[in-house]
């Protein structure tokens, strides 16, 4: 079998992307497991093999946006045709991708938009896997925007996921509650009964249970991984679980992309300080998940 053929996206050309992925790109772990077809900015000290138009530092946030939106516009191009076998992200500045014309919150909403997809965002680590039921919203629209179906659509992108690239063949899925202790029987709040809990019994799921418990019982081992109501509490515990060794995994699109489990870092950018080890990461369990996909093609 041929080694994965991977589009690497450089994210924000102010951050610290292209440093992490120059470093990756020598690792010997990388240079196994794949082969790197380099997507973004030229000017950035990094050769790219798919440019998408040219870095000036004067164009600003405007420019970073425009030309981040573009590297994941090619490298998502490039997968539905089958030019590569995957991809890997590096981190993007939200408001940048907006003010430079794209209205996406992020690179899933982004990605399903490209692909037509119905996706989900996962987090995974040795240690926890978490996946998020909403993704970017404040936290004042999460109630509203948390329902049965998009509890159901997260399920069963998680179900799916877990059988095809993690080979759980039953899986074992927790549902994270949205108040505190479950809403203690509607005290804090009615949702976790007359929302969460049909949901979590439609869809085969558990729970649900208490933030503050639910994530230390999957790092025991009782569940394959946790379902999140929105964005922070899930975050927040796949971080402290992991940071720096978790990976971004979009369920959900017809072929795989990862990403690393940090930001831009621009208080770092440009001093060669920023450590690689969650792109290697990212760029090495990518390139398992496409191997994974050939395997299944070919048979």
């Amino acid at each position: 079998m041929r080694r994965p053929r991977l589009a690497i996206t450089l994210g924000d050309p102010r951050g610290i992307g292209a440093e992490v992925v120059a470093k990756a790109l020598v690792d010997p772990e990388v240079q196994d497991a794949c082969e790197a077809v380099i997507v973004g900015s030229s000017g950035t000290g990094l050769d790219v093999a798919e440019s998408v138009g040219e870095w000036n530092p004067a164009g600003g946030e405007t420019l970073a946006g425009r030309l981040a939106g573009r590297a994941i516009e090619r490298a998502v191009s490039l997968a539905l045709d089958h030019a590569v076998d995957g991809i890997v992200t590096a981190p993007i500045d939200k408001h940048a991708l907006l003010v430079g014309g794209y209205a996406d919150p992020g690179h899933t909403e982004m990605l399903a938009r490209l692909t037509s997809t119905r996706t989900a965002m996962m987090l995974a680590s040795d240690r926890l896997r978490v996946v998020l039921a909403t993704t970017h919203l404040p936290l004042r629209d999460v109630p509203r925007m948390l329902s049965r179906e998009v509890i159901l659509d997260a399920a069963r992108l998680t179900s799916d996921g877990l059988r095809r690239w993690f080979g759980i063949a039953a899986p074992r899925i927790a549902l994270c509650a949205l108040n505190p202790h479950a809403g203690d029987r509607g005290r804090f709040g009615d949702e976790d009964d007359t929302l969460l809990a049909p949901a979590a019994r439609e869809a085969g799921l558990q729970g649900p249970f208490p933030a503050d418990t639910v994530f230390v019982r999957a790092m025991r081992g009782e569940f394959d991984a946790v379902i999140a109501p929105y964005h922070d509490v899930g975050m927040t515990a796949i971080k402290v679980a992991s940071f720096g060794e978790a990976v971004n995994v979009t369920l959900g699109l017809p072929f795989p992309r990862t990403s690393p489990d940090h930001g831009t870092a621009m208080d770092i950018a440009g001093k060669g300080i920023a450590d690689a080890s969650s792109m290697v990461r990212a760029i090495a369990f990518c390139a398992r998940l496409a191997g994974i996909e050939q395997m299944g093609n070919e048979g």
